[in-house]
């Protein structure tokens, strides 16, 4: 049976083959205010930069570029190595050196929680960041969800 003569065979391909740009719009972080713990310092949260999984897709260099011209100075990352693969930024820790960017890779699987040693050590490392005005900010696999 032939299609009907206004329908065209190009308009059912599929879209799957098209390629899929990547999120056009700035990183978005949020503000966290640590007045609450005495601490006049504010603490940046966001997504993570590059990420690409199911409908996001971040580019790398434009979010790393964003987060440099946003003063960002240290950034801790809780993802693990195969989640930094799974979410295709395998190569984010070597980019945050590139761009200057002092990282604190503190792994922790997804739905796991680290040890008291573990916990000590980032809020030491994060308490000697904020002492000394650093602009800090922390992401993990997934999206921050803190009203600020």
């Amino acid at each position: 049976m032939k299609p009907p003569s206004s329908i065209q065979t190009s308009e059912f391909d599929s879209s799957d083959e098209e390629p899929i740009e990547d999120e056009q719009t700035p990183i978005q972080i949020s503000w966290l205010s640590l007045s609450r713990v005495n601490c006049s310092q504010f603490l940046g949260l966001c997504a993570l930069p590059g990420c690409k999984f199911k409908d996001v897709r971040r580019n790398v260099q434009k979010d790393t570029e964003e987060l440099k011209s946003c003063g960002i100075q240290d950034v801790f990352v809780f993802c693990t190595r195969g989640e930094l693969s799974k979410y295709r930024v395998p190569n984010l820790l070597d980019l945050y050196q590139q761009c200057g960017i002092i990282t604190h890779h503190h792994p922790i699987a997804d739905g796991e929680t680290p040890d008291i040693a573990s916990c000590c050590e980032i809020m030491e490392e994060l308490t000697i960041c904020l002492k000394n005005y650093r602009k800090t900010l922390i992401h993990s696999c997934l999206s921050p969800t803190i009203p600020v």
